[in-house]
């Protein structure tokens, strides 16, 4: 539990700060607003570019044109490694959006941050399976309420799992955190 008593080390709680070059993990259902939090960050956020954002949808559609298409998840998540590899060779800040509730996901790229000598920050969003729902309703790419029940078991078992995977920090977003626009700074190099 060292981690978690880390986190609750920061100066405020509203506030994440990352040194320059982290890797940040968004985890979490889909429907749980991970890649609408990456947008935002871009949008409102000093420091923040869209560059920044390695999206698995957005490897998935660069393989085959469709980022719905589930057939080709091998060879986009190769693709999503890969750069993240190259971002964390260049020490870029890179934010890894994906759902990352399976244990290898996340292992995954904390070995890639690991052979890069980067620090780690995982967002786990704990949002509830109505709000994903509603949400996942309201996209033109719905998963449906069999893929999202299947995620909250996935994203009960990560929340007993991530505090020994060794993340540098792990921040647990609920929806409140998420609608008041949670503040993520850079530290200065």
């Amino acid at each position: 539990m060292e981690r978690a008593e880390r986190h609750q080390e920061q100066p405020d709680p509203g506030i994440i700060t990352l040194p320059p070059g982290a890797l940040i993990a968004l985890c979490g259902p889909a429907g749980s607003g991970k890649s609408t939090l990456a947008g935002n960050l871009v949008k409102s956020h000093p420091g923040f570019v869209e560059t920044m954002i390695v999206s698995s949808d957005h490897c998935r559609a660069l393989v085959c044109d469709d980022e719905n298409n589930q057939q080709v998840s091998r060879d986009s998540f190769d693709l999503f490694h890969y750069i993240i590899h190259k971002r964390m060779f260049q020490k870029r800040l890179t934010i890894a959006d994906s759902t990352a509730l399976k244990a290898d996901a996340r292992h995954k790229l904390l070995e890639l941050a690991q052979k890069h000598h980067v620090a780690t920050c995982l967002l786990i969003f704990s949002i509830s399976a109505e709000v994903c729902r509603e949400r996942d309703q309201a996209r033109v790419r719905m998963v449906g309420e069999q893929v999202i029940a299947y995620h909250m078991g996935l994203l009960q078992q990560t929340l007993l799992d991530v505090p020994n995977e060794g993340w540098q920090q792990i921040h647990i977003l609920d929806t409140k955190e998420i609608e008041r626009d949670v503040k993520i700074v850079l530290e200065r190099s």
